[in-house]
Order: structure tokens, then C-alpha cells, then sequence
């Protein structure tokens, strides 16, 4: 059945909008004036009155986790919480409710101590002891790179202060462990908790994707395969397609580090042809160079200024880097490399470099987060044509600590997302949810206020990087589509395209910026086919 929308106010591309479109087959086939499209209607078409609402194309995050996504609407939800006692309540209130925690154990996301009032420390054993000392309990950092655990989860895990695991981070206070994790050791250590069942890590997909599209989400780029996930995670998504349960469009970022496994990938899973349609598909080759701003293990070439002798944690040697970047270049494999600090984003380039043949990065690889830079930097990953893959909703809580981390100088060039796109890089948005919401609106209110979720900064954080609301929804839409090589095929609302699009509740081209982070959601479509309606 063809669908018209009618009597919309419809996002075409900067200082192009129409009133009306045409679907046929799940494809764009007209884009006009309601008379245009109306007249021409096949008899029977579906009508869909927007009623004066602003249409919008699909919108695409460009980096998340979706199984993480699931994960988070079940676990222990610390986001918010304003002090180590809150959160030890919410914990306790957690464990009174959930029956299944005291098998299980406790997995909780979301707290940052840089929202605590007084005291702004990380949490340690003898906090998340305050819980229960009988079950291990892991609390992971919103950042997702620094994690608490209790004394039943450290015994569980075998970890000691004599422990000399390669790449395993902890802290050690009075000659044992404090409780505080980072990077690699957070998986050692999660490990303590029961694991999901299978039913359960795919019901996490389904909850994810029905969250996605409520927001108004037509695509995501996810990262959730990983070496020891990757056969789950691909067996879960290729089920839910056959299914007919993917209402979403899902292009996997796909993390090894080891370059045996990686090969068996690109010579099995790789091949397939399943991941030849346009709903679910294969993508770049996910690295880790280094960890977050807020857990101070982002790689950074000088020490931290509130941190003398820490630079950070190099996640992947730079030796191993050029390894798996030659491996996946050699293959016609994309490659998007986790880099936040100055140090780690340099060392990336330094890989992509010996990779990009003549001048021209025909593969796409990209730099996620960038979030750290200097001028030099910024000009460098412009003039190789290095994709960036940002998150300014990480605005909301870093603008609060940029400063002190790393310094006045180096904090006014960073999360610079104007500059970017004034030196021509191609800059594409997401949420790395669930470090963050995945709701576009938010993100796109970050990066055109520079405000946090509360309106402060007053004028907006280095306002002279914050961009103009048509650049951040072609970031959330195009480029988008650009760093997946289907920017002919999605993004923009014109006839030949995909049928994705997002009817919202307000005007984003006319309201108060303030105001953006509270859209709606009324409609999402993918292909033709409403996935959400609120109204």
C-alpha cells in the first residue's frame, strides 16, 4: 500500500522544505506542494496528516550500545544520584525489589561523582559493603570506563593487591584493593556477576529498539559484538530479523583485538550474505585506544592538571594498533577507533595514515569521540578526511570538568564541533547510549546550546563551537549515513531514498534552543512502516 504525508512542514535539506511526500514499496518516490502529491496518489494510498508538524528524515545514531540499552532499562539505575548515601539506598531499595538479585547479584550504571554535592569521590568496596557484603555488587561509572565493586565481588573475582594481570587497572589503599576499577580489569570483575541468559540478552534488544524508535530513531550504529559476545550478539540480531522484530535499521561496529579472531570474522561472518539488505548490516572494525575524560584514562599527551603523573590508560599498544588497522584495510574493512584524549587521537592518526592510500580515506575510517584537541589536531584529521563520530550530549557532564582536567588553553579547543565543520570534516552525532540517553533531541540540544540538561552555562560552554540546528540534524541524519557509505540511500527525504522518517511535536527550526531537548516523538517510520505513534 502507498502511503502520502501530508501537511507537513518536511526537512529536505538546508532551506528546503515541502509540504507533502509519496511512498511506494518503502521508498521515497515524491517530495511536494499537498496539491502535487495529492493529485497524483494512487487510489487507496494510505494518508497521514502531520497537521502542520515538522517532519524530519530518520534520524541515526551513529555510536551506541544497544544491548547496553536493554541492560540499563532493567538494572540498577544510579543516574541522578547526588551523594555515596543516596546511591547506597537505591541500592538497597533495589535489592528489596528484585528477588533475583540476591542469585544474580547486583549490576548497576550511572553514577559520576562530579554531580555529587560535598564530597566528589568515586565510590569504593566500603560503600557498596553499606548494600551487602553477601552478593557481589559492580556499579559502573556513567562513563563506562571506571567501576565500584564490594568485598563479595572482589573475593569472587581472585583479585588481590598482588595481582599483575596485563592491562588490568585497580586501585590499591592500605595495601589492598579500594574497590575502584578501570578499563580491562572492570570486565574481570563484572564477571563476578551471573551472567544473562540468552532469552534475556535478546528481550534486552527488543526493549532497546522499542525505546529507539519512540524517541524517533530510524537507524543505529551499535557496538555490542565484541570477541567474547560476538557470536551471540550476531546469532540474537539475525533472529530478531528473520523474526520480523527489527524495527529498526542496525549496522554492527564490530571489536577485536585479537587478530587471529579477527581474520576468522572477515572470512566467516563477514562473507555472509544476510548483511546485504538495508535493515541489517556489517561495519567498521571497532578499536579502543584509551578510556574517558571523567575516570582520567583518557590517553592525554601531558599529565592531567588535577592529576600530576597520570596520562591516562593506553588501551592498545600503538604497535597492535597498526597491526589490526593494516589486517582490516587490507580487506576493505572501515576501521573507528575509540580515542578521547589529545594523546590517543594523534596516535590513531599516526595508524590511519599508514593505511590511507593516496591522500584520500576512501574507506571512511573514523575517530570516535574526539573529544580532546588542539588546533593542530582538529587540522590534521580535517586535511586526511578522518570521519569523526561525536557525542555532544557528553557536554552535559564534561563541560563541568574539562577545565580542570586538562586546562584552560587545551578545554577552549575541544568538543569542537563548529571548528570541525568549518575546516570541511565530515561530523556525524550519537549518544554512546547508555552512557548517555539515547534520545536525539537532547544531544542535538547540547550541541546547538552548549548548555547542560539544566540550562547552564547561561551563554553556552565556548559558545563560539556551538552549531546552527540544521548542521546538527544533518549530523544526526546525513553524516550519519555518510560514515555508514549510504548517504545515496538515507538521510535526506527525497524521492529514491529510504521512507525513514520522524514526525516531531514542535517546530525544531523555530522554537527557543532551550527548548529542543523536549521534542517528541509523535511518528517514526522505517521503510513505510510506523514502528511508533504516540498520537
Amino acid at each position: 500500500m502507498d502511503t502520502i504525508v501530508k501537511n507537513g512542514k518536511i526537512y529536505v535539506e538546508r532551506g528546503n522544505f515541502a509540504e507533502a511526500l509519496h511512498i511506494s514499496n518503502g521508498i521515497i518516490t515524491s517530495v511536494g506542494t499537498d496539491a502535487e502529491i495529492l493529485s497524483s496518489a494512487p487510489a487507496g494510498s494510505r494518508v497521514i496528516d502531520a497537521n502542520g508538524r515538522t517532519v524530519l528524515p530518520g534520524l541515526n545514531d551513529s555510536h551506541m550500545h544497544l544491548s547496553g540499552t536493554g541492560e540499563g532499562l532493567s538494572a540498577l539505575d544510579l543516574s541522578g544520584a547526588r551523594s555515596v548515601d543516596e546511591i547506597v539506598d537505591r541500592g538497597k531499595r533495589y535489592l528489596e525489589e528484585h528477588q533475583d538479585a540476591r542469585e544474580r547479584g547486583i549490576l548497576g550504571n550511572g553514577w559520576n561523582q562530579d554531580f555529587f554535592d560535598g564530597e566528589k569521590r568515586a565510590l569504593n568496596r566500603k560503600d557498596l559493603d553499606r548494600i551487602s557484603r553477601d552478593i557481589p555488587i559492580v556499579l559502573r561509572r556513567a562513563c563506562m570506563h571506571s567501576a565500584a565493586a564490594n568485598s563479595k565481588a572482589i573475593e569472587l573475582s581472585g583479585l588481590s593487591a598482588s595481582s599483575a594481570r596485563l592491562g588490568v587497572t585497580f586501585e590499591i589503599e592500605d595495601g589492598e584493593l579500594s574497590g575502584v576499577f578501570k578499563e580491562s580489569a572492570i570486565q574481570v570483575i563484572e564477571g563476578t556477576i551471573r551472567p544473562y541468559t540468552r532469552a534475556e540478552q535478546k528481550d534486552f534488544f527488543r526493549k532497546a529498539i522499542a525505546y529507539c524508535v519512540s524517541v524517533g530513531l530510524t537507524s543505529v550504529q551499535t557496538n555490542d559484538a565484541r570477541e567474547d559476545t560476538s557470536r551471540e550478539i550476531f546469532g540474537i540480531t539475525r533472529e530478531l530479523l528473520a523474526q520480523e522484530e527489527l524495527n529498526i535499521r542496525l549496522r554492527h561496529q564490530v571489536s577485536f583485538s585479537d587478530e587471529a579472531m579477527l581474520l576468522e570474522y572477515l572470512a566467516t561472518e563477514r562473507t555472509d550474505p544476510i548483511y546485504r539488505g538495508d535493515i541489517l548490516t556489517l561495519g567498521p572494525l571497532k578499536l579502543f585506544k584509551d578510556g574517558s575524560l571523567g575516570a582520567r584514562t583518557a590517553l592525554r599527551r601531558e599529565d592531567y592538571r588535577d592529576d600530576p603523573g597520570n596520562r591516562g590508560v593506553d588501551c592498545l599498544p600503538s604497535e597492535q594498533l597498526d597491526r589490526l588497522c593494516r589486517i582490516a584495510a587490507d580487506n576493505g574493512v572501515q576501521v573507528m577507533t575509540h580515542a578521547i584524549g589529545d594523546g590517543a587521537i594523534s596516535q590513531t592518526l599516526d595508524a590511519y595514515e599508514k593505511i590511507i592510500r593516496g591522500g584520500q580515506n576512501k574507506l571512511r575510517h573514523i575517530i570516535n569521540h574526539c573529544q580532546i584537541t588542539d588546533m593542530p589536531l582538529l587540522k590534521r584529521i580535517a586535511d586526511m578526511g578522518v570521519l569523526v563520530m561525536a557525542q555532544p550530549i557528553f557536554l552535559n557532564t564534561d563541560l563541568h570538568v574539562v577545565a580542570d582536567r586538562v586546562g584552560p588553553e587545551e578545554a577552549s579547543t575541544s568538543y569542537a564541533f563548529e571548528t570541525l565543520r568549518r575546516l570541511g570534516a565530515h561530523v556525524s552525532y550519537g549518544s554512546d547510549s547508555p552512557v548517555e540517553d539515547c534520545n536525539p533531541f537532547k544531544c542535538i540540544y547540547s550541541a546547538v546550546t552548549r548548555k547542560d540538561l539544566g540550562g547552564k552555562p547561561r551563554g553556552g560552554y565556548n559558545p563560539n563551537e556551538a552549531v546552527d540546528v540544521e548542521t546538527a540534524i544533518d549530523a544526526y541524519t546525513y553524516e550519519s549515513a555518510y560514515a555508514e557509505f549510504k548517504e545515496d540511500v538515507k538521510g535526506r527525504l527525497k524521492p529514491g531514498r529510504l521512507a525513514d522518517l520522524t514526525i516531531i511535536d514542535r517546530d525544531i527550526f523555530t522554537i527557543p534552543p532551550d527548548e529542543i531537548k523536549d521534542i517528541s516523538a509523535d511518528l517514526t517510520m522505517v521503510g513505510g512502516k510506523i514502528v511508533f505513534r504516540r498520537i
